[in-house]
């Protein structure tokens, strides 16, 4: 390591790179999963539960903040950070920090999950060994490698998979011991509800993700394609949720069905509103929305 992580400007630039709004994405999975775990589950050792669970949210934040870090020293490699940039400051691209050393703290990042993660493994086994490795493999594929999954189209389907299905998948599998539909079905919800986030990114920078080849699936398809994504990405959460009257209790159902107004403030801005910097106000509110989700999701299984 010949360049220092901490420099001059201290930490403040490690924390612009995390992306800290974003890392609900991260949080509310394993909510819910601990919380749908808690449910099923016949063991009664509640402080196993949470102990596990911690580990695995400290674990996934870390994964995700050194996809982040990866991304923001890949994407101002390759063009598509630039002076023009719509969204929040990048690293990188504002000189706070070079390319080598956000690629250091990315991969550094991802050897701390690794670490917290030995627990997680010495419990479960094989399965949890397979799920950090592709997790940690395709977060550096989303923008790096020789087929990076942004550049191509297939971030949204990155996102559903490992935000949401694996996520709560692999956290309900690591206390419970198996997996059943209810794991699933949540996990495609909180999947969908992440991948919000990235298709408003995406509709925001895709006339500049275009000149450089980065190929989303808003810069391919267009403006009008990107809106309808977002409204298809909230119609299908709150669809499928209707699963759970059927399955846990009306709570369960229910509380989640206050946050559609803001899914639909979001949706409503986003058709009305040129790409711009206003764009970043949208994605805290639909991470925020997210969160309150999961959280109201929880309560209803608790109180239920």
């Amino acid at each position: 390591m010949s360049e220092a992580l901490i420099t001059k400007q201290g930490v403040y630039p490690w924390l612009l790179a995390a992306r800290p709004k974003t890392l609900s994405a991260a949080v509310t999975p394993i909510l819910i999963s601990t919380i749908l775990s808690y449910h099923y589950s016949l063991i009664g050792n509640y402080k196993n539960i949470i102990f596990l669970s911690l580990l695995a949210l400290f674990s996934a934040i870390f994964i995700q903040i050194g996809t982040n870090l990866i991304n923001d020293a890949l994407d101002f490699k390759k063009g598509a950070d630039n002076e023009n940039r719509l969204g929040p400051k990048r690293v990188t691209q504002s000189g706070l920090l070079t390319a080598k050393q956000v690629m250091m703290g990315g991969f550094l990042s991802f050897l701390i999950s690794v670490l917290i993660a030995i627990p997680l493994v010495m419990h479960s086994g094989l399965p949890i060994i397979i799920i950090g490795f592709v997790s940690l493999l395709f977060g550096y594929l989303y923008t790096g490698g020789p087929y990076p999954l942004a550049y191509k189209g297939l971030g949204e389907i990155f996102v559903i998979f490992f935000f949401g299905l694996v996520a709560v998948g692999g956290v309900f599998y690591l206390q419970t011991g198996f997996l059943n539909t209810a794991a699933l079905i949540a996990g495609l919800e909180v999947g969908l509800l992440a991948t919000v986030l990235i298709s408003i990114n995406n509709y925001r920078d895709y006339l500049e993700d275009r000149k450089v080849s980065k190929m989303t699936l808003a810069a391919r398809f267009g403006a009008r394609f990107a809106k309808y994504e977002i409204l298809f990405l909230y119609i299908s959460t709150y669809t499928i949720h209707l699963y759970w009257f059927m399955e846990i209790n009306f709570w369960t159902a229910f509380l989640p069905f206050l946050t559609l107004p803001l899914a639909i403030k979001i949706v409503k801005e986003v058709f009305q509103q040129e790409p711009s910097s206003i764009f970043n106000k949208y994605l805290g509110m639909s991470a925020l929305l997210q969160l309150i989700f999961g959280i109201l999701f929880s309560i209803g299984i608790l109180i239920g």
